[in-house]
């Protein structure tokens, strides 16, 4: 059976209006068959959206999306901040053509790059904020690459910023990436889901 992070050609399209509200704003995006959660936002995807949205958290001019889906993380946050420049990733060529649909949706075309990539693959630049709601389904392999990978993709002082259930191995996430960063942080947990920040440290260089 065809995953969100496979692509299927044959796949049957279907022509699927995600409508949501999220902070007191109203969106209505484009959705198709084969997608994740191709019927409504998702827990964990409004969670990551509402913690960082509601917190002191910097994210810096730059930003990736990591594994973006039909896009509403990073199109919201560039559509609520003109000051932002976003990329969009991700191994699926239909959810990546809904990410375009809805970055016009949303006025953000000129702020946003979207990219098909396999996590970093592709990926060639650095970001102050590396975002991701990581795709569980498609293993450790995958996800743990997301992890072990970002600190080449971050500025000094930049954050990989991921929300994930405590059933899907939040904990144990939390603790490799405590292997990996300086500073790692629960910045909010609700019905099971973590939303974690992990700081990469500021070069001596820089920090003067």
């Amino acid at each position: 059976m065809a995953q969100y992070f496979d692509n299927v050609e044959d796949l049957e399209h279907q022509d699927i209006t995600l409508e949501f509200d999220l902070l007191g704003e109203h969106y209505s995006l484009k959705s198709d068959n084969g997608v994740f959660s191709k019927n409504k936002l998702d827990f964990g995807t409004r969670f990551l959206l509402e913690t960082i949205l509601t917190s002191d958290v910097k994210l810096g001019k730059r930003i990736l999306d990591l594994g973006c889906g039909a896009g509403p993380i990073g199109l919201i946050l560039a559509h609520l901040d003109s000051g932002k420049s976003v990329t969009l990733c991700d191994v699926n060529d239909r959810a990546l053509h809904l990410a375009k649909i809805n970055a016009a949706i949303l006025g953000v075309t000129s702020q946003t790059e979207i990219v098909h990539s396999d996590v970093y693959h592709n990926i060639h630049s650095t970001y102050d904020s590396i975002i991701s709601n990581p795709p569980i389904r498609a293993g450790k392999r995958v996800t743990y690459q997301i992890y072990d990978q970002a600190s080449e993709h971050l500025n000094d002082g930049g954050s990989l910023i991921i929300v994930i259930r405590k059933e899907q191995g939040a904990l144990s996430v939390k603790a490799h990436l405590e292997t990996l960063f300086d500073s790692v942080t629960v910045l909010d947990r609700k019905k099971g889901y973590y939303v974690i920040q992990s700081i990469k440290k500021r070069s001596s260089i820089n920090a003067n």
